[in-house]
């Protein structure tokens, strides 16, 4: 390396060390993009970044080498989180990041792939894939945000996925881990690792964490503070916290904040992105002058009008996840519209849907919807939630009074009615 230079520069990345067949692999996985696109049949991201792999199965490695990396990754929150630390990094450099969440091997390949010359990357990463990911990217910083049950027709026990992080960790000592603290699991899978900055980034769901993950014994709670009932494992003390207004950090660090996003979970997103782009040369105001204007993320708190009606999309994956989604519902809005599917990205098995607290809304009309509408309206029902059907959820914010209504669906119900709405929009 040439004199004064380090893995990013400009004039080190025109000689980055991608090999000819991984030269071969990207011009492939471009034209492969292209003729996605051309054709009609998406972006061409996903196809792109198979067939690289396919070519050179070292492909992942070379994109890395030149590149200081924050791998993002968790259950929920993780497009949101690297939205929000690929805008903090950005005031060091170029940023390459998966902003279509993308997060498996392909996509990150892809996203690599787009921004050849950026020095920088913030990926997210399916908690599966993050052991491996991070043998192949090496990460200056890995983002933990929060363990718990989500597709288990997939992903399966959540104990055994801590126990696979906990281990992929393991093998990258040198590695600042973000982690958050007030999550027993992700405190479990970052807690032996030398080089750990912990973030009380909240978790309002523990359904999933009511053992301990290294004895089995209990878990006590006092409040935000929790232990282990059967060894001395238990909440260390944060580096960075939120109240509502600021931001606190190491040596006084004490930042108003305040975000675009809703909800609290997102204060938590926001406080460990920061926390990622401090440790990696950023300062705590431009962090968050930067992470507070996210305004939304891949269609998720955006607002738009249909007709009649300025329509709010809010997401929702799991039961953790829409638990605090349900939590930023407006209760003086006009009507909401509930939407399920039970596809494979969205998980077959839907007995999830009664581990949620559907709350009562009293004086909204509230409609069920998507390709497992009437399952959800079965839920509502022992909820108590006066609700309709209506299955198309287009069909679904029609039926509301004219007004704000809120959109509040799962994965491939969101896709679909993000998809359905810009139709209707194109229409006029």
């Amino acid at each position: 390396m040439a004199k004064g230079k380090t893995p990013g520069d400009p004039g080190e990345i025109a000689r980055a060390p991608i090999t000819a067949r991984g030269k071969l692999a990207l011009r492939a996985a471009r034209s492969a993009s292209w003729a996605s696109r051309k054709s009609g049949r998406g972006a061409g991201n996903m196809i792109g970044g198979l067939i690289a792999l396919k070519i050179d199965k070292s492909i992942m490695t070379q994109l890395a080498s030149y590149r200081r990396t924050v791998l993002i990754s968790g259950t929920n929150g993780k497009s949101t989180t690297t939205r929000m630390t690929s805008a903090a990094l950005s005031e060091l450099g170029e940023v390459a990041t998966n902003t279509d969440g993308a997060n498996m091997d392909a996509g990150i390949v892809a996203a690599f792939n787009k921004n050849l010359h950026a020095p920088l990357a913030a990926i997210e990463v399916d908690e599966l894939h993050l052991p491996h990911v991070s043998d192949f990217t090496s990460p200056k910083a890995i983002i933990l945000l929060n363990l718990s049950r989500d597709q288990l027709d997939r992903v399966g026990e959540i104990n055994m996925i801590e126990r696979r992080l906990r281990a992929g960790l393991e093998r990258h000592p040198e590695a600042v881990v973000v982690a958050n603290c007030d999550d027993v699991l992700v405190t479990s899978a970052a807690y032996d690792c030398p080089n750990v900055v912990w973030v009380a980034a909240g978790n309002s769901w523990v359904g999933d964490s009511v053992s301990c993950p290294r004895t089995g014994e209990p878990i006590a709670r006092d409040g935000t503070d929790w232990r282990s009932t059967g060894s001395d494992f238990r909440r260390p003390a944060p580096h960075w916290w939120v109240d509502d207004d600021h931001l606190y950090g190491p040596d006084g660090v004490k930042v108003p904040m305040t975000l675009s996003l809703p909800g609290r979970a997102n204060r938590g997103n926001a406080a460990q992105a920061v926390a990622a782009a401090v440790a990696m040369g950023v300062a705590p105001d431009a962090a968050v002058a930067a992470v507070s204007g996210v305004r939304e993320v891949a269609g998720r708190y955006s607002t738009v009008q249909v007709g009649s009606h300025n329509v709010r999309m809010l997401l929702a994956k799991n039961p953790a996840g829409w638990q605090e989604a349900l939590s930023m519902i407006d209760h003086s809005v006009d009507g909401l519209v509930i939407a399920v599917n039970g596809q494979v990205p969205d998980g077959e098995d839907l007995s999830w849907l009664w581990d949620v607290r559907f709350e009562h809304f009293e004086g909204i009309q509230v409609v069920a919807a998507g390709e497992r509408g009437t399952d959800l309206g079965v839920r509502l029902t022992y909820a108590g939630v006066g609700h309709t059907l209506i299955k198309d959820p287009l069909a679904a914010i029609r039926s509301c009074p004219p007004g704000r209504v809120e959109v509040l669906a799962n994965y491939t119900a969101f896709l679909g009615l993000n998809r359905a709405i810009e139709r209707e929009v194109a229409r006029g």
